[in-house]
């Protein structure tokens, strides 16, 4: 598939769209050994070698990760307190990707990692509406009319919290456990709803980011995603 040369350069960690687009009206670009000056020019990055100053390039590959970050771990690419960290429970070669979104130390669940800035922005910003779902297991019980709360929407600390949809899962033991489906996802916003409720959160789960369920993955493995489920999450 043919994309616009400033398209190219900026994958290929160049510059910017926009500062790309002054290096090939500058004249320092080349495609398969031709001097380019025109923005609109398109070129195959299967096939076309494009080069910089005379320095051949190559488009980063983009990676799609599933990853199911254990309890006990940062989503931090360092940790000052020594903590494990979700980059060291993948290949060394992949310590460039980025989490999409975060999840705190004492949550498990699915998180993303890519290296595709877009599909990043598509799946965090508030105005996409992706939907996650959590499983939330609280001390005490949870009823019908606390739940139906929860979708009306509850002030905290200055802010309100919503979920989109609210379920009781099960409930034994002066234990309760709770689907939430959560559309913008603020901070520790699964937590702040119970503790709005005076209920504490034992254990957190994030099991489903749009159509893609955790599934089967255990904690602290990780898949590629397939090519059907990228379309999906982008669609």
């Amino acid at each position: 598939m043919n994309i616009r040369l400033q398209k190219f350069l900026a994958e290929a960690g160049v510059a910017s769209r926009r500062a790309s687009e002054q290096i090939i009206l500058a004249g320092r670009v080349s495609v398969n050994g031709r001097p380019v000056r025109l923005l609109g020019t398109k070129v195959d990055p299967e096939h076309d070698e494009v080069a910089v100053d005379g320095k051949l390039l190559r488009v980063r590959r983009k990676l799609y990760v599933a990853m199911h970050k254990p309890s006990g771990c940062v989503c931090s690419r360092q940790d000052d307190a020594g903590r494990l960290t979700i980059y060291d429970l993948l290949p060394k070669e992949w310590q460039n990707l980025y989490s999409v979104g975060r999840l705190d130390f004492n949550t498990e669940g699915l998180l993303f990692l890519t290296n595709d800035g877009q599909f990043a922005l598509r799946l965090t910003h508030p105005r996409y509406g992706v939907r996650k779902k959590y499983l939330a297991t609280v001390d005490g019980a949870v009823d019908e009319t606390m739940l139906a709360g929860f979708t009306r929407g509850i002030f905290h600390g200055g802010e309100k919290l919503k979920a989109e949809a609210a379920r009781l899962v099960s409930a034994s033991r002066g234990k309760s456990v709770v689907e939430l489906e959560l559309g913008e996802g603020k901070n520790r916003e699964v937590r702040r709803l119970f503790e709005s409720q005076g209920l504490m959160v034992k254990r957190l789960q994030r099991t489903q980011i749009g159509k893609i369920k955790l599934g089967e993955l255990k904690p602290g493995r990780w898949r590629t995603l397939t090519e059907t489920e990228i379309r999906t999450l982008l669609g």
